[in-house]
């Protein structure tokens, strides 16, 4: 059991360093501009929602390696598959090559959550 939580955990970790990845190359490669999102600026409600969005996965970390089994489980079920939908909704809007691949990276490490949760018994 606390290899499969080790496992989880691991894998909340890999998919917070690649959004991070994602953030660091969108900021060197100059296709971000404080406080635009697609050419919009972004509200003080938007800035919330993306801190709750991107702080799922640090919760998760933890989350993994504390919570009992069957909340567990299925918490690493649902969760990383609300991520998957909303990162596969957005990755048509990212321009950049590198942006699609670490989305793509991203969506793999969600899998690999939902199956190590589903195998667990």
């Amino acid at each position: 059991m606390e290899d499969v939580q080790i496992i989880l955990s691991a894998l909340w970790v890999a998919l917070m360093l690649t959004y991070l990845l994602g953030d660091v190359l969108r900021i060197f490669s100059g296709d971000f501009k404080a406080g635009e999102i697609s050419g919009k600026k972004i509200t003080q409600v938007m800035w919330l929602g993306i801190s709750i969005l991107m702080v799922i996965p640090i919760i998760m970390i933890i989350m993994s390696l504390i919570l009992p089994y069957p909340v567990n489980r299925w918490v690493n079920i649902i969760v990383p598959i609300f991520l998957f939908g909303f990162n596969l909704i957005g990755l048509p809007t990212y321009p950049s090559a590198y942006d699609r691949f670490l989305i793509i990276v991203g969506l793999g490490f969600n899998v690999m959550t939902v199956w190590f949760a589903w195998q667990w018994v």
